[in-house]
């Protein structure tokens, strides 16, 4: 339920629901307007328990619990889930190694968010915040209770060490986001550490980035003669309600409750952590993780497979009722979900390839024969959401665009914002996209030869490899293939383990033409579009995979983090996302409204979920008397 700041690299753990679950990657939930019922004025210096977005914080100051959780939930049980891949490192926040899924579970932040907000953060290792208006420096005031894992306090040596050890070994990216914005860090206390921000930047979301940063124990960190941009499979002691109780690496992690955890009774955590463990069962591929549920090796299965879903939920289990097969509607914008082109390779420079090959891909047809028309086409980088970009540019989106009419791409100013046409169902090769895509790559100096293949005038053949680390994906991407032969593209689909997937889709080497990527976005976006978007991580971050350099966006960017009202930021996102769509360095996939899910009927959850988190390893919780007869029956 953190908004942590993009920080941590992902656990790669699947191409669609795990992944975004167990991200130690956390889009940042940034903090602009004063809560009028919540904060309290001291002169000039505002202190309260959160601090909100445009408006008041939900949660008043005193509040016991939140709204949607149970805080009598019973304690106890465990729930297990199976990924695929496998993991070498329990270091989520460097870039050696393949973290462990929820391998970011051990750390809290000073602050965190919630999952029925959009934009607003409480204190959690911190009780309290105080700064000025213009938001030019905050200081956190520290729980007094709050301790690591190992008993000792957290004070705020900890904090100030957490910031340095990200500002000197964290991502690249997200370092050199950190070095623009803090000019100064104070320990006031051992409670109380003050953060100042340079003059001449946007300090709006600073409180909250700074406040959503993992906090490490220093001692722990030093005793364990760590090294921080290294991987290790020993995790850093942390604060959270879990520790690391086993692992069999590239097999097993297991977590366990902390039995001791010193947030049980705070307003955020009541009602959460409820298992007493959390079991991650690692296989080779999805066939054999499905196998393994359909066996009762593990009890909750976010499905990610459209086939499987509408097709293979007919085995015993489900049939004499010991599996519920839920779908769970949730409020969720799309996760970007999206094919994305390697710019640095001089052959995709042209807008016109790039289009040309999006054309390629018929989603109409693939998400009638191959995922039974479960899914949604994604268009927007703020998809399903009041963010995304519609028709031709309102006039509050050309007072920003004009004036960068020069750096933009053809199209954003006198045209509707840029999709891809609705491609004909019936059939794969769509002749009138292929048509297209071939005038295209012709105006591009890609001219078909003799032997069918597309070469430039230096003779060079238009090769194109799709990687691919998931079995899954192969009936996607084998008929994506076939329509890009079709048009004379020497296209190929090369299928790689995790290991070689994350060593090629990566910095330093960025070694792919096209791989597909979640191009993430947030409700309030703030200084990670630098690291996901941006022209000086192109080169350098984990999560710029396709190296944008966009003058547009980078300009833009810079609009979406000056808002200083709501609907300033509703426009300069949609200006942005307008830009972006037009940039066409990526193919938008799909996405799907609901949460679809099956699990051994051993586990409750609240009445009315919130909109964005299923929430099943945060505050559902273990019913003891069904597993017992599960076991009975030989179900488990």
């Amino acid at each position: 339920m953190n908004r942590n700041k993009t920080i941590a690299k992902t656990s790669g753990v699947t191409r669609q629901g795990f992944t975004i679950l167990w991200m130690g990657v956390v889009v940042t939930m940034a903090a602009l307007a004063l809560s009028a019922k919540a904060a309290l004025s001291e002169g000039h210096v505002i202190k309260s328990h959160g601090i909100s977005i445009f408006g008041e914080l939900k949660y008043p100051a005193g509040f016991t619990h939140l709204d949607y959780v149970n805080p009598n939930a019973p304690k106890g049980g465990e729930i297990s889930m199976g990924v695929t891949g496998g993991f070498d490192s329990m270091h989520p926040y460097s870039v050696k190694g393949r973290a462990g899924a929820l391998s970011s579970v051990f750390f809290e932040s000073l602050l965190t968010g919630t999952a029925d907000e959009i934009g607003s953060v409480y204190g959690l290792l911190a009780e309290s915040l105080e700064y000025p208006k213009d938001r030019s420096w905050v200081v956190f005031n520290l729980q007094p209770e709050a301790k690591f894992s190992d008993g000792s306090p957290v004070t705020t040596e900890d904090v100030m060490f957490s910031y340095e050890i990200l500002l000197e070994k964290g991502l690249v990216s997200f370092r050199t986001q950190l070095q623009k914005q803090i000019e100064s860090v104070e320990i006031l206390s051992p409670h109380k550490i003050k953060y100042t921000f340079k003059t001449g930047i946007p300090t709006r979301d600073l409180p909250s980035d700074i406040g959503t940063l993992p906090v490490f124990s220093k001692a722990g960190y030093e005793a364990a003669g760590w090294e921080f941009d290294s991987d290790s499979l020993v995790p850093l002691i942390g604060s959270g309600p879990y520790v690391l109780d086993s692992l069999d690496v590239g097999r097993r992690i297991v977590y366990k409750r902390n039995p001791n955890y010193w947030g049980v009774n705070q307003p955020l955590m009541k009602g959460t952590s409820n298992f007493d463990r959390i079991r991650i069962e690692y296989y080779g591929d999805g066939s054999a993780a499905f196998e393994g549920f359909k066996g009762g090796d593990y009890t909750f299965r976010s499905e990610n497979s459209s086939k499987q879903w509408a097709m293979e939920y007919d085995f015993p289990a489900i049939e004499k009722g010991f599996i519920k097969k839920e779908e769970i509607a949730h409020g969720n914008k799309s996760p970007g979900q999206s094919f994305v082109f390697n710019l640095r390779r001089e052959k995709f420079q042209d807008k016109r390839v790039r289009e040309a090959l999006g054309l390629a891909f018929n989603f109409e047809w693939s998400n009638e024969t191959l995922f039974y028309g479960i899914y949604q086409r994604t268009s927007s980088f703020w998809g399903n959401s009041y963010l995304e970009a519609q028709g031709m540019p309102s006039a509050a989106e050309l007072a920003i665009l004009e004036p960068l009419a020069d750096i933009l791409p053809e199209g954003v100013l006198d045209q509707e914002v840029f999709s891809y046409p609705v491609a004909n169902s019936s059939q794969n090769a769509d002749r009138r996209m292929l048509r297209k895509a071939s005038k295209l790559l012709e105006d591009a100096g890609w001219i078909v030869g003799d032997d069918g293949m597309r070469r430039n005038a230096a003779g060079e053949t238009l090769t194109v490899e799709l990687l691919n680390d998931s079995q899954a994906f192969d009936r996607v991407l084998n008929p994506y293939v076939e329509n890009l032969r079709r048009i004379g593209v020497d296209a190929t689909h090369t299928r790689v383990d995790n290991a070689e997937s994350n060593e090629r889709e990566g910095p330093p080497n960025y070694d792919f033409d096209v791989i597909t990527w979640f191009t993430q976005t947030g409700y309030i976006p703030g200084s990670e579009l630098r690291q996901w978007y941006g022209s000086e991580t192109a080169d350098s971050s984990t999560f710029n995979k396709m190296g944008l350099r966009s003058p547009a966006v980078d300009a833009l960017i810079d609009v979406v983090l000056a808002a200083e009202t709501q609907a300033e930021l509703n426009v300069a996102v949609s200006a942005l996302d307008r830009v972006m769509r037009w940039e066409k360095f990526a193919v938008p996939e799909w996405f799907k409204g609901a949460h679809t899910v099956a699990f051994y009927d051993m586990y409750d959850r609240p009445e009315n979920l919130p909109p964005y988190s299923l929430g099943q390893m945060d505050f559902w919780w273990y019913n003891a008397e069904n597993a017992e007869k599960l076991k009975q029956a030989g179900a488990l």
